[in-house]
């Protein structure tokens, strides 16, 4: 995994990014409960465990690297301590990030690039990438804008199709989401939030967001999200289902993609095995 892009192979007609006949299964932040999160180990067990979607957070260094990490900080999740955008892509190599969690699995800080390549080396079973920028930060737009350039160096920043599309990019900022359906028309994105009134008013629609991203509590009190979602055209993507009872409720609802920490757990509830099996 040197980053390097791969040219896609394009869309396999026969099996899409999407899942037919049930939600699909993204795994937040990797498998989260089992491994560090945001390290390839995580991602690597997630696919292994069935996951159908990826699930990460980007943030800028201060030499403008693309890297995964959820916190403004590294305190929490690496042996080191700062702020990611005044530290530099080798600065932040300097430290672990998997001991950290009771695995003791011991990682590097991963990099977009990298996530990138192990997604797109799933040929067989296409993968999505779920891409989330956070804001507010320092840089404003940047983050939006060099992500763009990294999908473009990767060749999936512009997808034939949504459906075949490997990479979404989602955010609770509107003007980040804006910026990218701006910039890439084709590329889904998902406006994500945790009140029901972001998706019942004009905000999805005014930035043109192909999907909303409620949180499961958010699910929980306004259920009709969905449906209003999918008469706008658009689908959901939920955060972040891990509970048997949520699960149920996602897929009774019609959503098209569910965010987990567990994603072996949630995989096994959508595919139980056949009676007799």
């Amino acid at each position: 995994m040197n980053g390097d892009p791969t040219p896609d192979p394009g869309p396999d007609e026969s099996a899409g990014v999407r899942r037919r006949g049930g939600p699909g299964v993204v795994a937040h932040r990797g498998a989260s409960a089992a491994l560090p999160e945001h390290t390839l180990a995580a991602y690597e067990l997630a696919i292994e465990q069935g996951a159908d979607g990826l699930e990460c957070d980007v943030r800028l260094t201060k030499d403008q690297q693309l890297v995964c990490v959820h916190d403004r900080t590294i305190d929490r999740t690496s042996t080191g301590t700062g702020v990611v955008s005044e530290m530099t892509l080798a600065q932040l190599r300097e430290f672990d990030f998997g001991s950290w969690h009771s695995a003791e699995v011991s990682a590097p800080v991963l990099t977009l690039a990298e996530l990138l390549t192990l997604t797109l080396d799933q040929k067989r079973r296409p993968i999505r990438l779920f891409i989330e920028t956070k804001h507010p930060v320092r840089q404003g737009g940047l983050v939006e804008q060099l992500l763009l350039a990294e999908l473009h160096r990767f060749g999936v920043a512009q997808p034939p199709s949504a459906d075949h599309s490997r990479a979404v990019v989602i955010s609770f900022s509107t003007s980040g989401v804006w910026r990218i359906r701006r910039n890439a028309p084709m590329l889904p994105t998902v406006l994500l939030g945790d009140t029901a009134r972001l998706f019942g008013g004009s905000a999805a629609t005014a930035v043109g967001a192909t999907g909303i991203g409620p949180s499961i509590a958010t699910l929980r009190e306004h259920p009709d999200l969905v449906d209003r979602a999918a008469a706008a055209g658009r689908e959901t993507y939920c955060w972040t289902v891990d509970e048997a009872d949520d699960v149920s409720l996602c897929t009774e609802l019609g959503v098209g993609w569910i965010a987990t920490n567990h994603p072996d757990r949630v995989y096994a509830l959508l595919n139980p095995p056949a009676i007799g099996a």
